[in-house]
């Protein structure tokens, strides 16, 4: 059975957030087109998303040296053990929906946290006899839905877009062979034409629902 993994980093739903809607809209075509088809939605602003801090990395070191998990601190114990739950579901689905809106050139650092969280050598990727970073996750497709108040597909704004690019770089890191984005943009530079491009974007979120 195929297995996608919704995953959104808004704290407003789909009545508020652009993104959020044509996320919607997209998730609720595609089950519709695959009723077989498991999906799971991960609310990121819902879950225990553990920063990599000091008892992260304490614990990752106790465990490299040998010792069991039941030595660990109990801080470590919960926070490397999330983190290890995180992955294991992370690399247990095929594919991946993110949604996320724009913010300050990027997206929400909940989403950076959870990217740090699934970035595990052995699960994620591995290291090559020579040092090199080789991507795991061949089999696998993602897309990124986002929102942007203004114009950074192309233009002279386009190199300040640091969101979707983090995103793709992730992705290739693990090794993941198809990515896709999925914009809503310039509603707010144009709000004249803000109904418009939120319809447009759904529409394409609908058609594309069709083909991932």
């Amino acid at each position: 059975m195929t297995k996608v993994l919704y995953i959104t980093a808004h704290p407003h739903d789909d009545t508020q957030s652009y993104s959020m809607a044509v996320g919607k809209a997209f998730i609720d075509t595609y089950k519709e087109k695959n009723p077989e088809h498991e999906v799971l939605h991960l609310d990121l602003y819902k879950e225990d998303i553990p920063h990599i801090d000091a008892d992260v990395f304490s614990g990752w070191g106790k465990l490299r040296a040998g010792k069991g998990f039941e030595e660990l601190s109990a801080e470590e114990k919960a926070k490397v053990g999330r983190l290890s739950e995180l992955v294991e579901q992370f690399v247990s689905f095929d594919k991946y929906v993110f949604v996320t809106p724009f913010w300050n050139f990027s997206y929400p650092p909940v989403m950076k946290a959870y990217l740090d969280s699934v970035s595990l050598a052995g699960k994620t990727f591995k290291y090559s006899e020579q040092g090199q970073p080789i991507g795991l996750l061949t089999d696998k497709k993602a897309l990124h839905i986002q929102a942007r108040g203004g114009f950074y597909s192309e233009g002279p704004a386009a190199s300040l877009e640091m969101g979707h690019r983090h995103l793709q770089v992730m992705m290739q890191f693990f090794g993941v062979p198809s990515f896709e984005g999925l914009f809503v943009e310039g509603h707010n530079k144009a709000p004249e034409k803000a109904k418009e491009i939120k319809e447009n974007a759904i529409a394409r979120a609908k058609d594309l629902a069709h083909t991932f």
